[in-house]
């Protein structure tokens, strides 16, 4: 069924807004974990529950769409839709339950791999209008993603400490998601849908360009879903040491915000600059700061408020900017009628390494405290640099960002 927007920059306008309006629900429960701790005694590893469950729903999901070939055999649009509306129902039904209760997960779990159908086919559907202009096209993707991941925690904010209206606005903004999308129009680069291959997947890595590529996402993927998941609870735990309560809750709502919202910027950023100087390039170069950022937060944990958000700001945009360029690069790199599947593998295996880090970070935070908890999440982007260093170096790279690599 054809789009109603048949350009290139309205249909990737439309799929922008509604990937930031469904990805909401990616951590529409994280967003809330302070007012939960308080108002129902949410212990710490429930609260890494509200995450995991997402990402191992997403893993899941993934799993199922790569060995089916899904992203490359339906149309993304209709597959985009669906999954946004069981999303948003998922999610609603957590108003409806006591959340330390069990099913809350399973209903996080559904939400997770309903994610499998909007953020890898949204980037597919991006790529299917992409001329020259990749790196920029994906980070617009993943920056949208960002935002989105930032919403609810700016809902939150404006909603009070009433943790109910972040579940229900990041619902309510899936299901618009699911309309706006039908305005996506598909791009002239769409191949025909590929024959069922089930062993397709596995070219992601036993192809050595693609692997080095997918060893950069993991070590990009180290980080980020737990800087994502624990920046509030260590920003509301740092400004409670310096400011009353009440004014705590709000301003650590409000920062992050802007250190995740930050990272929309750094990925466009990202984009536009790693079409002009290389993949490689950009991403070694984000990986060094973000890297960087991580070791350096936990110093200012207790400290003047201004100069702890300014750092996270700029982890936060760092954090993300390279994020596109591993995706952009699976894209080049990979037979184009297998480039939805190709990346539904890339995100399936970076998923389901955050899952250790979701869990690892809080324990960390307990045993030796906020100030050096982050710190190991720098081991990931070192190993990134690694895998981008010798993706460089490989001929591959030639086919990388209209051959500057």
């Amino acid at each position: 069924m054809p789009g109603f927007a048949f350009g290139k920059w309205p249909s990737l306008a439309a799929l922008a807004t509604a990937e930031v309006l469904a990805l909401a629900l990616w951590f529409s429960a994280t967003a809330v974990v302070p007012a939960l701790q308080r108002e129902v005694g949410l212990s710490a590893a429930q609260a890494s529950a509200f995450t995991s469950a997402v990402q191992i729903g997403f893993v899941a999901g993934t799993l199922v769409s790569a060995v089916l070939g899904l992203a490359d055999r339906l149309d993304p649009r209709a597959f985009f839709a669906t999954s946004a509306l069981v999303a948003a129902a998922a999610n609603a039904g957590i108003l409806f339950l006591d959340p330390t209760d069990g099913p809350v997960l399973v209903l996080r779990f559904l939400t997770g791999a309903c994610m499998a159908g909007i953020y890898p086919v949204g980037m597919r559907l991006a790529a299917t209008w992409a001329k020259g202009d990749l790196g920029f096209l994906v980070g617009l993707l993943v920056g949208a993603l960002t935002l989105g991941s930032a919403s609810p925690h700016l809902f939150n904010a404006l909603g009070g400490i009433g943790w109910r209206f972040t579940i229900a606005a990041t619902s309510a903004s899936a299901v618009a998601a699911a309309v706006l999308v039908q305005l996506a129009a598909i791009g002239p680069n769409r191949t025909p849908a590929p024959r069922f291959s089930p062993g397709a997947a596995l070219r992601a890595w036993t192809n050595p360009a693609l692997r080095y590529a997918n060893l950069g996402y993991l070590g990009h993927m180290w980080e980020l879903y737990a800087m994502w998941a624990w920046v509030i609870v260590f920003l509301d735990a740092s400004f409670r040491a310096v400011m009353a309560g009440a004014e705590a809750a709000y301003w650590a709502k409000m920062a992050t915000f802007c250190t995740v919202g930050a990272g929309a910027l750094g990925s466009l950023a990202g984009g536009l600059f790693a079409d002009r100087w290389g993949r490689t390039t950009l991403a070694i170069l984000a990986l060094a700061v973000s890297g960087t950022c991580a070791v350096a937060v936990g110093f200012l944990f207790g400290g003047p408020p201004v100069a702890l958000v300014a750092v996270c700001v700029v982890w936060g945009a760092s954090v993300v900017a390279d994020s596109a360029q591993f995706s952009a690069s699976v894209a080049e790199l990979s037979d184009r009628a297998y480039v939805g599947t190709m990346l539904t593998v890339q995100t399936c295996g970076g998923f389901l390494l955050t899952l250790l880090t979701i869990h690892l970070v809080p324990w960390l935070a307990a045993a030796v405290g906020w100030r050096y908890a982050f710190a190991v999440l720098a081991v990931g982007p070192v190993l990134g640099i690694v895998a981008m260093l010798r993706l460089r170096r490989s001929p591959a790279a030639r086919r990388l960002a209209g051959g500057r690599g």
